[in-house]
């Protein structure tokens, strides 16, 4: 690096959720991956975590928008004043000199070429001048810290908010991959939708996350069960004030059919890889990482099912992200980066 060498380097885990970016081997910053723009003036207004306290409260001035939606950019516009928002935010103290920015960004194994152009104009406008991409389980593979170039088989299940991606890795390639639209999102409509079916409550979307963290399950039957969660809202026929306490065992029933299509995924991948693959992850585990890792009695639920030990990676929600940060510190050695 020269003295006038002004290349910033960030690693940017472009998630549905929250979006998390990565300087010099630091997380300088981790927030939803949400905007909220003038309807007027098409500029932006706020982003990250400013912008989800908007969410739900806005008037018809201001639009809230996640511009991703199921791991792929939905809305150009809102994505590229997202990502340059987010990355003027990480990256406050910025001399005179502009730098160019080099970034290596996170997207799901399943994208189309198109969805990959998306995530690299909406990055190339954002400022990047070097954009690199990573396959999302690759990335979670190294921020769990395994040795992806062995030859040796390991499985990845990264459970995000907008899409589950299942791959197996080995000599630096992904040799069989599921990516299914099935995640995170999933499970807060449906709680949204339970609560109105059963509790004729109406919730928003950020209530439904918190009963999900809270008291979401994929068991019916939990060691230590979490407390009942009170929820507020209206009723749906009257609009006067409820409060209703929800179980952990009634949300993992209405979850229970998006917990099923996951599974479903990781057994299909499974099925396509090779026999001597199959071996080492029989015996190195499957891997766990994403938000979805977070959900209650999930790795046991698996375990029992599949007969293959799923482990948690230690903090699921950075392991892209951290992933993305080695992609970048080794660019000039890996040959699995997408430019």
């Amino acid at each position: 690096m020269g003295l006038f060498s002004f290349t910033k380097e960030l690693a940017i885990d472009l998630g549905t959720a929250n979006t998390v970016i990565i300087q010099n081997g630091k997380i300088v910053l981790d927030e939803p991956s949400i905007v909220a723009v003038d309807t007027r003036t098409g500029k932006m207004v706020a982003v990250g975590h400013e912008a989800k306290l908007m969410q739900g409260k806005e008037w018809e001035g201001i639009r809230t928008i996640r511009p991703l939606k199921q791991g792929v950019i939905a809305d150009f516009n809102a994505a590229e004043l997202m990502i340059r928002g987010l990355i003027k935010k990480a990256t406050p103290k910025s001399s005179l000199f502009s730098p160019s920015l080099r970034m290596v960004v996170g997207i799901p194994s399943g994208s189309t070429e198109v969805e990959i152009r998306a995530v690299r104009d909406s990055s190339e406008h954002a400022g990047g001048r070097d954009v690199y991409m990573l396959y999302e389980p690759m990335a979670a593979a190294l921020g769990i810290g395994l040795d992806v170039e062995a030859p040796e088989g390991n499985m990845v299940v990264d459970i995000g908010g907008g899409s589950s991606e299942i791959a197996v890795i080995s000599l630096g390639g992904i040799v069989s991959n599921k990516s299914i639209q099935i995640a995170g999102d999933d499970l807060t409509a449906d709680i949204q939708e339970h609560m109105r079916r059963a509790h004729n409550m109406k919730v928003g979307e950020r209530t439904a996350e918190e009963i999900k963290k809270n008291v979401g399950s994929a068991l019916t039957e939990l060691e230590n069960p979490p407390e009942d969660f009170v929820v507020h809202g209206p009723n749906q026929m009257t609009a006067l004030p409820m409060e209703v306490p929800v179980s952990y065992q009634e949300i993992s029933h209405c979850i229970e059919k998006s917990i099923s299509k996951i599974e479903a995924a990781v057994l299909s991948a499974l099925e396509q890889t090779p026999p001597e693959l199959y071996a080492d992850i029989v015996k190195n585990g499957i891997y766990l990482a994403g938000g979805g890792a977070l959900l209650k009695g999930l790795d046991k639920r698996l375990t029992d099912k599949i007969g293959i030990k799923f482990h948690i990676a230690e903090d699921p929600l950075l392991a892209v992200a951290r992933g993305t940060g080695v992609a970048l510190k080794n660019i000039d050695r890996f040959n699995f980066l997408i430019r």
